[in-house]
């Protein structure tokens, strides 16, 4: 599914609209949190609020930082 929409200015910041049929393939309410996550190609990847999440995202980030140096290597 591809869904087209703009970034508008909202006050001092920029947002995007979401129309119902992604709200509905994300399974998102009014007042639900939505994470943005990196993935590759430059793009980002949207993620509802599941059960742990942000803990897990808290941890990777812990871990990602903790081993940088590694992580860098490993990437070469």
């Amino acid at each position: 599914m591809t869904i087209k929409t703009k970034v508008r200015k909202i006050g001092n910041s920029y947002g995007i609209v979401l129309p119902k049929e992604a709200l509905h393939q994300l399974k998102a309410k009014e007042g639900d949190a939505i994470y943005l996550t990196d993935a590759p190609g430059c793009a980002m990847r949207l993620t509802t609020d599941h059960k742990g999440f942000a803990e897990k995202a808290a941890v990777a980030e812990n871990l990602m930082n903790r081993y940088r140096n590694a992580l860098s290597e490993l990437a070469k």
